[in-house]
């Protein structure tokens, strides 16, 4: 047996390599919901962590690893990449496949097991909007998925919203930037293999007799070229109006994209040509960490900003810096400090806060003037935390509400 791993982790040595994956005794394995894939999948517990074992040719294996640690060095959302185990034989010396191991996400669900229950509108149009935005990040990065599908993405809570994550990639192939045939192929897959998916769900009855599996998949394609062209379209503007670039910059900023610069040059007509260049997403993200250091999906960054700036207005600091660190002192950890032990498993900090700030906004409104923050706190720990499920646990195979 040989191992390649990306951590020192001896406890990978306990596993039964010896076994083939699909024989793995109960006692080793976690019941997680999965989509369906065309390996072997196991998940396990290690060390305080869920990982994901998956049964696959070497070179395969091999460049999935590759490909996947790629990816965590650009900051891409996606499984973490853990090790690959090769050389495997059975107790009697015959071959056994490989392994990749990955690092299954806290607090994330596969978009099947979402699909396979009673979804609202609301919450299906979220879902869209996260799948669009990964499959835009991901051709903005030169990532050619090949193999988008409502098994291979997972969603995570991001402040009312969804942040969407890559989970397979061993078809995948990581350029320096995609044509556009090559991001049309790609939407095309996207588009044929949610619509199998969904088709598959609805024949053994699991979907919701409200969701049409075409709309579905071609409300993911519409949503992102429009995403596509708020973010690559080439704008005019008059020269005396300047200040729309700003306004397009910050509208790319609310979308989440970053603009690293901005291409500018004149028209026949006078006005200026202006194409901003989109790096990447998570501006507020990298804004949030670089003052607090926090680590948070976009929209839980961008409530957990707008609640600071706010703090600094009301507190008078025109230091950005020592506010941020006063707002995660006297505000921040106070909040998160204040959940009883038995309930932190419900939600990870970042997105409890998130939740309460909205739930103060509701409690404010309803009372006709700002309740402060205590009220809004006890009132989200009695009345909206205690009826969660714990979203850290390890899940069942019943998929938690949303």
């Amino acid at each position: 047996m040989r191992i390649t791993s990306a951590l020192v982790d001896p406890a990978l040595l306990d596993l039964p390599w010896s076994t083939p994956l699909e024989q793995w005794p109960a006692e080793h394995l976690v019941a997680l919901p999965q989509g369906i894939s065309r390996h072997i999948v196991r998940f396990v517990r290690l060390g305080g962590y869920v990982y994901a074992v998956k049964e696959t040719g070497e070179r395969v294996a091999e460049r999935e690893y590759d490909l996947l640690r790629a990816l965590e060095r650009i900051d891409f959302p996606s499984v973490e990449a853990v090790a690959i185990v090769a050389d495997r034989q059975t107790d009697d010396g015959e071959p056994l496949d490989p392994v990749l191991i990955t690092r299954h996400l806290q607090f994330s669900l596969p978009y099947r097991a979402l699909f396979s229950n009673t979804l609202r509108p609301e919450t299906m149009n979220r879902l869209l909007d996260a799948l669009a935005a990964l499959i835009v990040r991901m051709h903005l990065t030169g990532f050619f998925w090949g193999d988008c599908s409502l098994s291979n993405t997972l969603f995570r809570r991001d402040a009312g919203a969804f942040a969407a994550y890559l989970v397979d990639a061993e078809t995948g192939a990581l350029h320096p930037s995609l044509s556009n045939g090559q991001r049309g192929e790609d939407l095309e897959i996207a588009r044929v293999n949610i619509f199998g998916e969904a088709l598959d769900l609805q024949a053994a009855g699991l979907l919701h007799e409200s969701i049409d599996p075409e709309v579905v998949c071609e409300e993911v394609v519409r949503r992102y070229e429009r995403l596509w062209h708020e973010i690559t379209y080439e704008q005019q503007v008059e020269r005396a109006a300047r200040h729309d670039i700003e306004r397009r910059i910050r509208r790319l900023n609310e979308l989440g994209f970053d603009v690293a610069e901005v291409a500018m040059s004149t028209a026949d007509n006078g006005r200026y040509l202006v194409r901003p260049k989109v790096v990447d997403a998570g501006y507020h993200t990298r804004r949030l960490l670089r003052l607090t250091g926090l680590d948070a999906e976009e929209n839980q960054a961008r409530r957990l900003l707008n609640d600071l700036d706010a703090y600094r207005l009301e507190s008078d600091l025109t230091d950005e810096q020592q506010a941020a660190h006063r707002w995660l002192t006297e505000v921040f950890e106070p909040v998160v400090r204040a959940v009883p032990g038995h309930l932190r498993r419900k939600l990870e900090p970042q997105e409890l806060f998130a939740q309460i700030i909205e739930h103060k906004w509701l409690l404010s409104e309803q009372a006709g003037r700002d309740v402060g923050m205590r009220k809004a706190v006890q009132s989200y720990l009695a009345d909206v935390l205690v009826h969660r499920p714990d979203e850290q646990a390890v899940l069942g195979v019943e998929v938690p509400s949303v």
